[in-house]
């Protein structure tokens, strides 16, 4: 498909395109209808997406930095494949991203306010600086991702898998970590998790895990 000209494609029927490659760049996608669309490695840098339907579709390694992709208007991202995708800056707000793959996708200083991404997987996932404030993160894979002053306040971590990630800096006030694994978790500090919603059945490596049971036991009430 001929797209090197166009910047208007509201409303297209794209369904299983093959658009591998392609430049999109700054292009006007509302409620373009993308699903199961080959998009490997296309660029949407700067487009708007608001209201499209990319479910199931392929981005694996495509650049959609500064993109505009709220949710709320049928914007949906279920089932996409976004690893390695950049996703720096992005507009994500209550974006629809239910078992999304993102790993290694990097999300640094994007917002995802209000985001769904339960059961996503963002496995070494970078997260630097990124709003996820009551983003729905329940079940979901977080093994190794960067949060390094990310803003997790209110965030729903309930069940999901933070093994090994980097919490340096990041804001924790009121976030769910109800049966959160966050073994080996880093730069976690008993300041940030004193200030979280429940820490029941939460998942801690053993001194740290004393230390606040003794400090501050009513974390771990049922909540």
């Amino acid at each position: 498909m001929d797209i090197s000209e166009r910047k208007d494609f509201r409303g297209a029927n794209l369904i299983k395109a093959d658009l591998q490659g392609a430049n999109f760049i700054e292009t006007d996608l509302q409620g373009a209808k993308l699903i199961e669309a080959n998009l490997i490695k296309a660029n949407f840098e700067g487009a708007n997406l608001e209201g499209a339907n990319l479910q199931k579709a392929d981005l694996r390694g495509a650049n959609l930095s500064n993109a505009y992709l709220p949710g709320g208007k049928e914007t949906n991202l279920q089932e996409a494949n976004l690893r390695w995708s950049n996703l720096q800056g992005a507009n994500l707000i209550m974006a629809n991203l239910h078992l999304a793959n993102l790993q290694g996708a990097n999300l640094q200083e994007a917002n995802l306010h209000l985001a769904n991404l339960q059961r996503a997987d963002l496995q070494g996932a970078d997260l630097q600086v990124t709003n996820l404030q009551e983003a729905n993160l329940h079940f979901a894979n977080l093994i190794g991702a960067n949060f390094y002053g990310a803003n997790l306040k209110e965030v729903n971590f309930k069940e999901a898998n933070l093994v090994g990630a980097n919490l340096q800096g990041a804001n924790l006030e009121g976030a769910n970590l109800e049966g959160a694994n966050l073994y080996r978790a880093l730069n976690l500090s008993i300041d940030q998790l004193s200030k979280v919603k429940t820490l029941h059945n939460t998942k801690l490596d053993e001194k740290l895990l004393k230390s606040l049971k003794e400090q501050y036991p009513d974390l771990f009430e049922v909540p």
